[in-house]
């Protein structure tokens, strides 16, 4: 029999001997997949380990002060419009755990180089009517979606199957299955047009590729439905108030314990793995069939991400007022600049005036920084593996669109696709999706099989972002991974 030690963590663990080695399920990997996974099994009265490889749980959601003292950096996700409004995620008591959402005022920005920006509000008729001769268009696209939601939401953000309301679904279907540039054409306006192709660009793949538009409709109705929230005290509060309500059900949670073998693991029925398929291979491989080992090895990953952490001396000096009070600002100009800039990259050319994803938690959040100071987070998308830094391109997008930024610039901490790699090992070549989210993968991640989240092998179980939905902080893909293994085998 394995005994296996708990080290402390942030959440006030201690170290200590566990005795025990059988539990009905191990969740290996504590990011939001594992935490959800980890939870709907201790729901179900289930004895529940959660392990983690790094001291403290969170995977992507992560803070720390990287900078300088006082400053509090969120490491990978920033902005949770997902977390928000996640079927699973909205129905747990993390209130009373401590977790509190703080709301921009603006959802999300997109400036242009004449000094002015579009929008996306909370409000879906202040947001279309912001975008003048596209107000009808606007509102023919979105509002079916936001009024639709409710209906969808569990199966837009599920496996493939027969949907609980059909018709709602093919009208979402019809629209996301698109490319974002088939779409951008029912746009005349500069505005509407960018607007759309920030929001296509989260999908991390060329905007001419099938299905993405899916990213940008579920983006834009989260804003319309929940709004694009800021967790206060920075994402690591989200994992805190996973973790915490999980202990809170009985539920184990063991860090600094990272798992390259399953001989490492008590004895259990059921093994979740919130890791993506390179290191399943590595871990259980050998106990999968040959089809299905050959499946995984074919998994494809996408481009990777570059990205900034700065300290400022005061907030970001956007050009354009309604950037300065967005959570979110998507960097990019145009829709012609955005979907060259993002094909460059796929084609493996770091591009010159790269798409930006920025977040200012500070305008809303006195927590991340001393008084009077202020952070910003940014990333770009750069090709698989790149180790080209970054920092300047992406200062001087800043900068156009915000003159006098970097004169506010305190100190700076930069991650490559290595370093991001090196934080979580899920991030493979940078990847921060668990694998490219194209018509090839869509339907097939990570395997093409009866139930995405089963493997070949008897008990083992996969619940990362390589499987449905993808990426994102939802729990989505933990939660119906740990549904299959209470039907399968912990019945």
């Amino acid at each position: 029999m394995l005994a296996v030690s708990i080290s402390g963590s942030k959440l006030g663990r201690t170290t200590q001997a566990v005795n025990r080695t059988d539990y009905d399920a191990i969740v290996v990997g504590a990011g939001p997949n594992g935490l959800a996974a980890a939870i709907r099994l201790q729901q179900a009265g289930k004895s529940v380990l959660l392990l983690e490889g790094k001291p403290t749980i969170g995977g992507g959601m992560r803070t720390m002060e990287c900078t300088l003292p006082g400053f509090h950096h969120d490491i990978c996700s920033a902005i949770h419009p997902l977390a928000a409004g996640s079927p699973f995620f909205s129905k747990l008591p993390l209130h009373q755990f401590g977790l509190e959402f703080l709301y921009p005022s603006v959802a999300a920005a997109h400036p242009f180089n004449d000094g002015t920006a579009a929008m996306l509000s909370p409000s879906l008729e202040q947001t279309a009517a912001a975008l003048g001769k596209d107000e009808q268009a606007y509102l023919q696209l979105i509002r079916p979606v936001v009024n639709n939601w409710p209906s969808i939401a569990a199966d837009v953000l599920g496996p493939l199957s027969f949907p609980k309301y059909p018709l709602k679904m093919a009208s979402f279907g019809l629209k996301a299955l698109q490319s974002a540039t088939s779409l951008a054409h029912r746009f005349q306006t500069r505005d509407a047009r960018g607007l759309w192709a920030g929001m296509a660009a989260h999908s991390m793949q060329p905007l001419s590729n099938a299905t993405t538009s899916a990213i940008a409709l579920v983006l834009m109705a989260a804003g319309h439905l929940k709004g694009w929230p800021v967790p206060k005290g920075g994402s690591q509060s989200i994992a805190n108030a996973l973790g915490a309500y999980f202990e809170s059900l009985g539920g184990t949670i063991q860090t600094n314990t990272y798992i390259s073998s399953l001989s490492q693991l008590p004895s259990s029925k059921a093994v979740l793995f919130d890791i993506t398929p390179k290191q399943l291979l590595t871990i259980a491989g050998h106990r999968f069939s040959s089809l299905y080992k050959w499946q995984l090895e074919r998994y494809r990953y996408g481009m990777g991400v570059f990205k900034v952490d700065w300290a400022l001396d005061a907030p970001i000096p956007f050009a354009a007022d309604v950037c300065r009070k967005a959570g979110t600002v998507h960097i990019g100009n145009t829709l012609e600049e955005i979907v060259r800039s993002e094909q460059q990259t796929m084609d493996g050319i770091h591009p010159e005036h790269p798409f930006v994803l920025l977040a200012q938690q500070s305008i809303i959040d006195n927590t991340r920084a001393p008084e009077g100071k202020h952070t910003g987070w940014a990333y770009c998308h750069v090709p698989s593996g790149s180790r080209k830094d970054m920092t300047e391109i992406i200062e001087k997008q800043v900068e156009r669109f915000a003159p006098g930024f970097r004169e506010r610039i305190l100190a700076r901490h930069v991650m490559d696709t290595e370093a991001m790699e090196a934080y979580n090992p899920n991030y493979i070549g940078g990847d921060i999706n668990g694998g490219i989210l194209d018509i090839r993968q869509i339907f097939t991640r990570p395997a093409l099989r009866f139930s995405p989240y089963r493997t070949s092998a008897k008990g083992i179980y996969i619940c990362s972002s390589s499987t449905p939905p993808g990426g994102g902080v939802h729990g989505m893909c933990g939660l119906h991974a740990a549904q299959r293994a209470l039907k399968d085998v912990l019945t």
